[in-house]
């Protein structure tokens, strides 16, 4: 019987929590054609509530464009991401791609192959000839052409957005304000999962972006929804789970869509069929993934300095609302000054170990935290 657990890429179907009023106000952002910061921590499962409610647009009335900019690192790779992802969203077949291709972008050179499943991929060169074509604003103008030319509604997803901040310049920052402001029929959604930096880019009024969108936090799920998603998927798998039980899983989690599945898989695999899970297989689970992460977690506690472990160590025993840099923080874990713990938790920040919450720093992997304090 297959675990009915997913974490890890998309969940969609019938693995999908709830989200039910999320997914509305993203769909009812998207008719009205708005521009929308979706940003929450890393793994909170934006991409598919995204292309959820993506999926669910008529196909007749909407054309959807998503691009990942993860891979992205400058001007060139934006433009080559955004090319080929609105290029393969017109299309189907390879004709139309290379059509499409060459009608929109003049300075591109498409070439289209077919994938392992016999779908048209396509991929640019530039034409070297034609150094004069301003390339960036011709491909952010092609969203707004696209919709008069196909007679469409266009959605946009530009997804992990805070990616261009490492550009080495803010120009595509810069253009992309100034053409989605004059794009009024197009919905643009921009999602991040490093938060401080996506609110950086939109409340930071020395920001090209500043204030050109509404903001749209995505929190964690209620454990009311999630006691009726896990009993139902223990029920209908021939095992059972007590509503204390999901209690105390969640308050592991905290409700977080990617631990609290990661964590049911393990809990499911060790609950025969006809049983019911006891306390003892939540701690049993849960040595499980964090022996399995071990080696990760030390390997990354190793690169680490000894002021940013010592910081570290504080706020996995304080937990959420501690002040790192209180003068009986700095003490309790032996952090010698405030400017020490300024330079620890600069460096976690660029790693990406911790974030900045409204209530303090953080340390978004559950997990790892849990692993920080086994070893204490």
């Amino acid at each position: 019987m297959r675990n009915p657990f997913q974490y890890g890429g998309v969940v969609s179907g019938e693995s999908f929590c709830n989200r039910t009023k999320e997914a509305q106000d993203l769909r009812r952002s998207v008719e009205n054609a708005e521009k929308l910061f979706v940003y929450s921590e890393r793994r909170l499962g934006k991409t598919s509530l995204i292309r959820k409610v993506l999926a669910e647009l008529p196909e007749e009335q909407y054309l959807t464009i998503y691009i990942d900019l993860w891979p992205t690192d400058g001007e060139t790779s934006f433009v080559l991401a955004c090319a080929k992802a609105f290029s393969e969203a017109m299309n189907s077949s390879v004709d139309k791609l290379l059509h499409t291709a060459k009608t929109f972008f003049s300075r591109l050179v498409p070439a289209v192959t077919t994938n392992d499943e016999g779908r048209p991929v396509v991929t640019f060169g530039f034409d070297q000839k034609r150094p004069d074509v301003p390339l960036l604003e011709e491909v952010l103008a092609m969203p707004a052409k696209v919709g008069q030319k196909e007679g469409k509604r266009v959605v946009v997803v530009f997804d992990e957005f805070q990616q261009i901040l490492e550009y080495e310049s803010d120009v595509v920052e810069r253009l992309l304000r100034s053409s989605i402001q004059h794009q009024t029929d197009v919905a643009y959604i921009f999602c991040g999962s490093r938060k401080h930096l996506i609110r950086k880019m939109f409340m930071d009024s020395q920001r090209p972006m500043y204030r050109s969108g509404a903001h749209y936090p995505l929190g964690l799920i209620d454990e009311s929804h999630w006691q009726k998603f896990i009993a139902e998927k223990f029920v209908i798998t021939g095992k059972r789970i007590s509503t204390e039980t999901i209690s105390s899983l969640c308050a592991l989690t905290e409700g977080h869509p990617f631990y609290t599945q990661h964590l049911c898989h393990p809990l499911w695999e060790l609950c025969e069929e006809g049983e019911e899970v006891s306390s003892e297989m939540i701690s049993q689970a849960t040595k499980l993934l964090l022996d399995r992460e071990s080696y990760a977690f030390m390997n990354l506690w190793d690169s680490l300095s000894r002021n940013s472990r010592r910081l570290l160590k504080g706020v996995a025993a304080e937990g959420s609302g501690v002040r790192v840099f209180s003068s009986e923080f700095l003490r309790k874990y032996r952090l010698g000054s405030s400017s020490n713990a300024q330079r620890a938790v600069e460096l976690l920040l660029k790693k990406d170990i911790i974030d900045k919450e409204e209530s303090g720093i953080v340390i978004p992997d559950r997990f790892f935290r849990l692993w920080i304090n086994s070893k204490q």
